[in-house]
């Protein structure tokens, strides 16, 4: 396990003296699926929880009054009173047991939510409806009227605040539970002649009538508007989290290059990584659109050891950014945090293939200049375990833009100080061996749970990368053979002639060593049927659905 700072670890840009970094904050970004704001998945949750609230404040309040009735209770003078006891009694029961169901966390589709949404609004409905009845026909006969709005107000307006709706489908429904009571006025006129005398013959109740209507109206228009109005606060924010065809859904992750999200592609529903670079970060319009020249070239790299890049753009803001695959599994960096340095053979297994994708993109002229364990993917693709993804060609630059000075000139240093090259860190020109370089630190950091040199201060780090003989592997960890402690001090040497000429030439080091072939597929997914990371696990299932990772238990 390591100690060192986890600024160190991050990509940087290393200023000039006479400029500062920046340090920016990111919240987490809400989960959003679904291709449009209506009701998607991430609706679907919302419905759910909000049901779950105003079924438990419903049942608190039915309850409430109905323990209330027990202790004083009224006389059953008619049938509506029996009707109104046991009525009460089913709502209070049916909006608890809904509520505590929907205390659990199981799934639930749109119908079934709609049902229990009737059952919560219709179920109260129905009592109000035999309540106000009850009232009204009581209460006449002793000469006056009783306010039958506050139920039927509180129904529409939490109806309205709790279930998230289009406004039309509200404007219906809240329209609906508003009509009930002037309905039931109406047949209780029609009905009684003592509700007719009341109301005609007292000058209090005259106009009981049209001011119930005025009231339930005004009500009903209110919080139909402000349906209308909260869901275009959702769509606002809906678009908020959307850029180009992708919309992103939570951060992952943040260096010094920018951010990267989980994103689902909005028509084809597939899910992607989106790395975002703001024009403050790349530093100005001419990097940033040097840093899109770059990305192009990197995008036809097709080797399935690389990342692949779906496609890549400009927001309206400038934001560049570009989708990449989602990828379930750990990096190489988590491995190690979690369970501490790698067996040899899995070493082998998984560096060979990160070889492999370096020389593809060596051979197009592109070197990745910040290759790290955090940069390196054990990945589940295929339904094989442990394949190997070398991630972030963020800082990849084609070799022949790589003139002798170039990056003094500019005063920056690019890449992470742990694992630097030493001709990064003089201002050499690097090369592919440069990345040979940082592929031996990981390695070390694989195999020993450090990396060569670590110190609290970046700039000692890289003086240490430039000038000092990192400590053998074997002082560090036991059981690691001298050929792979050689294989990996050459790649650490300070020369750049005097490390392995090319990726291959590792890879084929590293398949010579007594070690190889002795970490198969099986044993991959064995390992990680029994070991990983349970909050990377749970991402990954929502990602790609419990159905299709299993096998995966980790």
């Amino acid at each position: 396990m390591s100690s060192v700072p986890p600024q160190l670890e991050q990509t940087i840009e290393m200023p000039s003296p006479a400029s500062e970094p920046s340090k920016d904050s990111h919240p987490l970004i809400a989960l959003v699926q679904g291709s449009d704001p209506g009701l998607s998945q991430e609706t679907y949750q919302l419905l759910a929880q909000r049901l779950k609230l105003a079924s438990l404040l419903m049942f608190a309040g039915f309850l409430t009054f109905f323990v209330k009735n027990l202790v004083y209770p009224e006389k059953f003078r008619t049938t509506a009173d029996s009707m109104l006891f046991w009525d009460h009694l089913a709502i209070t029961v049916i909006t608890g047991v809904i509520g505590l169901r929907l205390c659990t966390n199981c799934q639930h589709m749109l119908k079934h939510l709609r049902v229990i949404e009737l059952l919560v609004f219709g179920g109260s409905a129905t009592f109000f409806l035999i309540m106000c009845y009850t009232q009204l026909t009581t209460c006449i006969k002793d000469g006056y009227l009783p306010s039958i709005l506050p139920p039927w107000l509180l129904l529409v307006f939490m109806y309205a605040l709790f279930i998230p709706n289009t406004w039309k489908r509200a404007a219906v429904i809240i329209g609906g539970m508003a009509s009930l009571p002037l309905l039931l006025i109406l047949a209780v006129r029609l009905t009684s002649d003592e509700f007719v005398r009341v109301v005609y013959e007292n000058p209090h109740f005259r106009g009981f009538e049209s001011s119930t209507a005025i009231l339930m109206i005004l009500s009903a228009v209110s919080a139909t508007w402000g349906v209308y109005t909260i869901g275009t606060l959702r769509r606002t924010a809906y678009e908020a989290k959307r850029i180009g065809q992708y919309r992103l859904k939570r951060l992952l992750g943040s260096g010094g290059m920018g951010e990267v999200y989980l994103a689902e592609h909005v028509m084809m529903k597939r899910p992607c990584a989106v790395k975002l670079i703001k024009p403050e970060k790349a530093g100005d319009r001419q990097a940033l659109a040097r840093f899109e020249q770059e990305v192009q070239a990197t995008a036809k790299l097709t080797h399935w050891n690389s990342i692949e890049i779906f496609d890549y753009g400009r927001a309206d803001d400038g934001t560049f950014y570009y989708a990449m695959e989602y990828l379930p599994g750990m990096n190489l960096e988590q491995l190690v945090d979690m369970h501490g340095p790698l067996p040899a053979s899995r070493v082998i297994h998984l560096l060979s293939q990160t070889c492999d994708a370096l020389s593809e993109a060596h051979a197009h002229g592109l070197i990745h200049r910040d290759i790290k364990p955090a940069n390196i993917f054990a990945a589940r693709r295929g339904n094989i375990y442990d394949t190997a993804k070398l991630l972030d060609f963020g800082l990849a630059k084609p070799l022949a833009k790589m003139e002798q000075g170039s990056l003094t000139q500019e005063g920056n240093i690019a890449g992470s100080p742990l694992y630097m090259a030493p001709e990064q860190i003089t201002g050499e020109a690097p090369d592919a061996r440069s990345d040979i370089y940082s592929m031996g630190v990981v390695a070390y950091f694989l195999l020993t749970g450090k990396r060569p040199f670590e110190h609290e201060n970046s700039m000692k780090v890289l003086i240490a990368h430039a000038h000092e003989p990192p400590r053998p592997l074997s002082e560090l960890q036991s059981g690691i053979s001298d050929e792979m402690e050689s294989l990996v001090l050459r790649c650490l040497e300070k020369s750049p002639e005097d490390r392995f000429p090319d990726a291959q030439s590792l890879r084929s080091a590293l398949l010579r060593c007594d070690e190889s072939g002795g970490w198969t597929r099986e044993d991959a997914r064995q390992w990680w049927e029994c070991n990983g990371c349970p909050h990377k696990r749970e991402l990954d299932q929502e990602v790609f659905g419990p159905e299709q990772l299993a096998a995966t238990v980790t």
